[in-house]
C-alpha cells in the first residue's frame, strides 16, 4: 500500500510540536504538514500535566519568553486565563543577593511592573506569607495549556494541516531522497522531519541514527493539593528563591485554572519515561537511564539533592516542613495528595542538567531534544524560531 506523502512531518502532539505545525502552515500554506502523535488525544504528557503558569520572563536569558505571544492567542481563541502575579520570596538573608540577580534578568528581558519589595508590601498581596524581602512579578498569570494546545491544533488543521492521533512511531528509515515513518496505524512518508517528542526525543533521533549529545532523564514531579478550606491561604502564586545550580524552581505554592491551589512540586528519578506514579517502571527505560555515563556523573554531582528529594517524595512531614518556609500557617491536614507530571530532563555526557535549549540539525531533520520551562509560556516563540530553522535547514521553498 502506498503511503501518504507529506512535505513535513512532525513527531509529537505537545505544545511545541502543534505550535510548530502552526507556523510551518501559516507561513507554507502550500505545504503538506502533518503532526504524529502516540496517544489518542494530544497534549497528554508534560503539556497536560503543566502547573498552568504563564511565566513571565523573571528566570530565563534575555529574549526568551514569548509570554505577550501567548495571551494574544489566547484572547483571539477565547481562552481564559487570569493574570494573578507572583512573588518570589527570600526567607533568608543568603538569599538577598540572587533575588536582585532575577530582578536584573527579569528587568533585562523587559518584564513590565516587577519591583523588590519588603514584608509590608508582600503581607498586603500575600497575607499568610512571610519573609525578608520579595520580588514582585505582576504579569505573571495561570492558563489551562491543554486548551492552549488544542487551540494551536485546530487553527494549523484549518490552514490546511493535519494532526494523527492513536499513530505511534515504530520504525523510521530513508529512502530515495524521502523520510518513511511506520506507525501503529499506517505507513507515511515525508520529505523532511521534525523531532518534538519530548519524554521521546532522544530515542526518535536515535531511531534516525542520529547519536544525540544528550539523554532524556525523568524526573516526576510530584503535588500536594490545598483542600477546599485551605485555599484562601493562597491569592497568587508564592516561590521560593530558586537554586542556581539546578535547574528546577523549589517546591512553590500555585492557583490553576481549574480554582485549585497547588502545592510542590518536588524532582525525583523516576524509572519510566511516562513514570506518574511511584510504582511506575519501565526496563527499558530505566536500563537507558543507569547504562548513560552522564546520569552517574550527575549523580555524583547532586546526590545530596536527589536524596533529600526521594526523602521528601516519601514522608509528607518534609514535604510540609519546605511548604512552611513560604506559608507558616500551612498543616498536614491542609495538604491533599495531588497529581505528578514528569519533566524530560536532558542531560549531557558530563552529567550535566541542560537548563536551555538542545535543538540538533541532520539532514532533512531538526531534533528538539530539550525545551526546559519556560517552553509552554513561549511555545509560540518557540515554534517560529523552529520553523525559522528549517527555512535555511530545509528547501521549503520548492517542497510541493
Amino acid at each position: 500500500m502506498d503511503s501518504r506523502k507529506y512535505d513535513v512531518a512532525i513527531i509529537g502532539g505537545g505544545i511545541i510540536g502543534l505550535s510548530t505545525a502552526l507556523w510551518l502552515t501559516e507561513r507554507y500554506p502550500r505545504h503538506r504538514v502533518v503532526v504524529i502523535e502516540k496517544e489518542k488525544e494530544l497534549a497528554v504528557h508534560q503539556t497536560g500535566h503543566n502547573s498552568g503558569v504563564i511565566h513571565s520572563g523573571i528566570y530565563y536569558r534575555p529574549g526568551s519568553s514569548g509570554v505577550e505571544s501567548l495571551i494574544r492567542c489566547c484572547e483571539a481563541n477565547d481562552i481564559e486565563y487570569e493574570r494573578c502575579g507572583k512573588v518570589i520570596v527570600a526567607t533568608d538573608e543568603s538569599e538577598l543577593g540572587r533575588l536582585e540577580d532575577l530582578y536584573q534578568r527579569g528587568t533585562a528581558n523587559g518584564v513590565q511592573g516587577l519591583e523588590i519589595i519588603g514584608p509590608e508590601r508582600l503581607k498586603e498581596i500575600e497575607p499568610h506569607t512571610t519573609g525578608i524581602k520579595a520580588l514582585y512579578a505582576p504579569g505573571t498569570g495561570i492558563v489551562d495549556y491543554k486548551k492552549v494546545a488544542n487551540a494551536y491544533a485546530d487553527n494549523l488543521c484549518a490552514n490546511g494541516g493535519e494532526v494523527l492521533t492513536d499513530s505511534e512511531v515504530r520504525n523510521i528509515r530513508r529512502s530515495a531522497g524521502s523520510i518513511f515513518l511506520e506507525t501503529t496505524q499506517e505507513s507515511l512518508e515525508s520529505k523532511y522531519l521534525i523531532n518534538c517528542a519530548g519524554l521521546h526525543a532522544d530515542k526518535v533521533a536515535r531511531m534516525m541514527g542520529v547519536s544525540p549529545d544528550v539523554r532524556i532523564i525523568p524526573f516526576r514531579g510530584e503535588y500536594y493539593t490545598l483542600n477546599p478550606q485551605s485555599r484562601h491561604l493562597v491569592k497568587s502564586l508564592i516561590y521560593p528563591v530558586p537554586n542556581p545550580r539546578f535547574p528546577f524552581l523549589g517546591v512553590h505554592f500555585t492557583r490553576n485554572a481549574h480554582g485549585e491551589v497547588e502545592a510542590g512540586p518536588n524532582a525525583v528519578l523516576a524509572f519510566a519515561r511516562e513514570g506518574y506514579r511511584k510504582t511506575n517502571f519501565n526496563a527499558g527505560d530505566t536500563l537507558g537511564t543507569l547504562g548513560y555515563p552522564g546520569f552517574w556523573a550527575m549523580t555524583m554531582k547532586h546526590w545530596r539533592t536527589g536524596v533529600g528529594e526521594m526523602h521528601r517524595s516519601f514522608m509528607k512531614s518534609v514535604f510540609l516542613h519546605d511548604l512552611q518556609r513560604l506559608l507558616p500557617e500551612v498543616k498536614s491536614k491542609d495538604l491533599v495528595s495531588g497529581g505528578s507530571g514528569v519533566r524530560a530532563q536532558a542531560v549531557d555526557k558530563r552529567g550535566r542538567l541542560l537548563d536551555d535549549f538542545s535543538i540538533q540539525e541532520t539532514e532533512g531533520a531538526i531534533h528538539v531534544l530539550n525545551a526546559p520551562s519556560p517552553g509552554a509560556t513561549s511555545s509560540l516563540s518557540i515554534g517560529e524560531h523552529i520553523v525559522s530553522l528549517a527555512a535555511k535547514s530545509f528547501d521549503l521553498a520548492t517542497a510541493s
